[in-house]
């Protein structure tokens, strides 16, 4: 009898989930692509706009914000290795990894032009580092007011903008994932796609780190989202599921 409950059961959580909460192929795929379409149409040579958590994902959670990832073109340029690729006409952001918990880094200032650059920095050993909270601080305006966490929101809590900055090639921390076998998931074409976009910085720290403000978390949400919109259905059906329990958990920590 169990054998023939199961596959009810889960078809009709399958069907409960599609019609009430994360919608049909169809509907997941319109959001996708009106994401898409807003992000370019919003994105310019100083700012790239990126629709990122859930919703990005083409699923509208209940009670979710809406994730905003904004990358900094024209901040500073930033490398793992400068000597490759130097260009005096730029400032010069070097990532260093050592001595910090993996998925951080610090992000040492190398090469500057504008000395307003500084309103961003804090010394640190002498040298003068990318302060992630120094960062938000100064992103602060009339309507977002509010840091939370890597992010800056609005007042009443609807948006959050995660404002990042970039580096184009992929880092070196990062290097056994392209060389694992190339049976795993996903296509090469995909991976190929996710390395040639490089890695995002978010303005956030290891909580009670003694560097806290100037460590920054090294993110691969665009390549993440990548991974997920080659997801099927029924897939991003079981991921949604597992979302929708961890903010419930969540919820009820806050109560």
């Amino acid at each position: 009898m169990a054998d023939s409950i199961n596959p009810n059961t889960s078809i009709a959580l399958y069907r409960y989930m599609c019609h009430n909460i994360v919608g049909s192929e169809d509907h997941v795929k319109h959001i996708r692509s009106i994401n898409a379409v807003r992000d370019n149409l919003q994105s310019n040579k100083y700012l790239t706009f990126i629709t990122s958590g859930s919703f990005g994902e083409g699923l509208e959670m209940r009670g979710s914000d809406l994730d905003i990832m904004m990358v900094l073109h024209k901040l500073c340029e930033v490398f793992e290795n400068i000597k490759t690729c130097f260009n005096p006409e730029i400032e010069h952001v070097i990532i260093e990894i050592d001595d910090v918990k993996p998925c951080y880094a610090l992000l040492r200032l190398d090469h500057y032009i504008n000395p307003d650059i500084f309103n961003y920095c804090e010394e640190h050993n002498g040298k003068q580092y990318f302060s992630s909270a120094l960062h938000k601080q100064c992103l602060l305006s009339d309507f977002s007011k509010k840091i939370h966490g890597p992010c800056i929101s609005d007042k009443d809590g609807y948006f959050d903008y995660a404002i990042s900055l970039h580096c184009k090639t992929w880092i070196s921390p990062a290097l056994q994932w392209i060389t694992r076998s190339s049976n795993s998931w996903s296509s090469d074409g995909v991976k190929q796609s996710i390395i040639k976009h490089g890695v995002l910085f978010v303005p956030i720290g290891v909580k009670g780190s003694p560097n806290e403000d100037i460590e920054w978390r090294v993110s691969f949400s665009v390549g993440e989202k990548l991974l997920i919109n080659t997801f099927t259905h029924s897939i991003t059906v079981l991921c949604s599921i597992q979302n929708y329990f961890e903010r419930c958990n969540s919820n009820l920590f806050r109560m």
